[in-house]
């Protein structure tokens, strides 16, 4: 049976005691994503507590933390989603994304309604992929990835 969280402070403590153990334990994100035999993405966001994992996945990755039994069950549960408390994000990195919104937003709005109709790109049929590459002018650049299923406005 599939079971909803309603407090988002019991997942808030297992995101905190589950990067604890990540730390202590010297685990990158890839090493508990294939224990829990899913995307790195998917993974991390559900330690962090955005997602359920799957029975068998929640388990593995408990264990590799060595977290009990009732925390292998909470990572089993729908979550309160939403990790940025209200206001403009403070955190630098995540202020990048939120300005990339100010500044993009309505280009990318006007380009998929372009492209594809009224509608919205899903976040819940989606894939986030985070990759590291050279850039040619030196250094690093970030691609990210935001792969999400159209679904189109429907009239009623």
């Amino acid at each position: 049976m599939v079971h909803a969280q309603f407090d988002p402070s019991a997942r808030e403590a297992l995101a905190i005691a589950a990067v604890d153990a990540k730390t202590r334990k010297d685990l990158s994100w890839q090493e508990i994503a294939d224990a829990a035999g899913l995307s790195v993405a998917f993974t991390t966001a559900a330690v962090l507590g955005q997602h359920p994992l799957p029975e068998e996945s929640a388990k593995a990755v408990a264990e590799l933390l060595g977290l009990d039994e009732d925390a292998a069950l909470l990572l089993q549960t729908v979550p309160t989603r939403g990790s940025i408390p209200g206001g403009v994000p403070t955190d630098p990195t995540i202020y990048r994304f939120y300005e990339m919104i100010q500044v993009y937003g309505t280009t990318l709005k006007a380009l998929i309604h372009e492209q594809f109709g009224d509608g919205i790109i899903s976040a819940i049929n989606f894939k986030l992929d985070v990759k590291k590459v050279a850039d040619p002018e030196g250094g690093e650049r970030a691609v990210i990835t935001l792969d999400g299923k159209y679904l189109p406005t429907k009239p009623f």
